[in-house]
């Protein structure tokens, strides 16, 4: 009997104990308890006080995943926000009421703004891949020969260069675009075949709409020609109801470049560019 009460007595010591604070080590101290075992029987059914619990680590994702359910969002958008799986999602909220339905124009709104969002992170990605893929792709190519010059020129004439037709042949050398990196590119290339560059005539192509002045400026600066080696602008003629792209203070329209007595260069520029396409065929003996 002195034993029980004994046994009850250090219980409620131990409970006590426990409840003003006590570690599970100090309460043995004071008690004189030498084992885990005794401790536990003393203690059995009391809980842990609230400062021995560890922290959750998704206690925050738990309560912003409340917040979202309470501005009506869906489980499936809760866990893409969270990047938590939809059944952890439905464990912390399905106790909530479910939210409204949402209007079509609030439906929209929030979707228009989850694409904001989205793309507003993948663009600088996409764009940080496109930039690493630019540099490693130049350092392949590196410096060119004369005969790499040659070559890349003929092709690069060959698909936006004037070309006779079986019912039209005039063999002779008119390039245009409007990308100054390929005006300039294509300028080295005749440099590379021998042709000076006074030989060059230039027209500048664009909408009469645009600020044909400043382009006609652009040009002349970017060839390092003589104003007298410019025709006169040719302009095209503006429709109202045609939606432009190409306009504003970028946009300088195309330049034509030509040179008198071409149809040795126009026959040279053909033999290169057949050569190179009737090796891609693996054919390098065709003319």
């Amino acid at each position: 009997m002195n034993s029980t009460r004994s046994a009850d007595g250090r219980r409620e010591q131990a409970i006590a104990l426990r409840r003003a604070g006590k570690s599970r080590r100090e309460i043995k101290e004071i008690l004189g308890v030498g084992s885990n075992t005794t401790l536990n029987e003393l203690l059995a059914g009391e809980p842990p006080p609230e400062w021995t619990r560890r922290p959750n680590a998704k206690d925050d994702l738990h309560a912003k995943a409340r917040r979202l359910r309470e501005r009506g969002y869906n489980y499936n958008r809760i866990a893409a926000e969270l990047g938590v799986s939809k059944g952890t999602v439905s464990a912390w909220v399905h106790d909530m009421p479910w939210p409204e339905r949402l209007s079509y124009e609030e439906c929209r709104k929030r979707a228009a703004e989850g694409a904001r969002r989205y793309w507003e992170t993948e663009r600088r990605v996409r764009e940080a891949r496109r930039e690493a893929a630019r540099a490693a792709a130049a350092a392949d190519v590196g410096s060119l020969t004369q005969r790499e010059l040659l070559i890349a020129g003929a092709i690069a004439y060959w698909c936006e260069g004037s070309k006779n037709k079986p019912y039209n042949r005039q063999d002779r050398v008119l390039f245009v675009n409007s990308d100054p990196g390929l005006i300039t590119f294509f300028l080295r290339f005749l440099d590379a075949a021998g042709i000076g560059r006074e030989r060059l005539i230039y027209r500048v192509q664009i909408h009469e709409s645009a600020d044909i002045a400043a382009a006609e400026r652009y040009w002349l600066t970017l060839t390092a020609a003589l104003p007298d080696q410019f025709r006169r602008t040719t302009l095209k003629r503006h429709n109202p109801r045609t939606v432009r792209k190409n306009v504003g203070d970028s946009y300088h329209g195309c330049l034509c470049i030509s040179l008198w007595q071409s149809a040795e260069l126009y026959w040279r520029i053909e033999g290169w560019a057949r050569a190179a396409m009737a090796q891609a065929e693996g054919n390098p003996t065709t003319p």
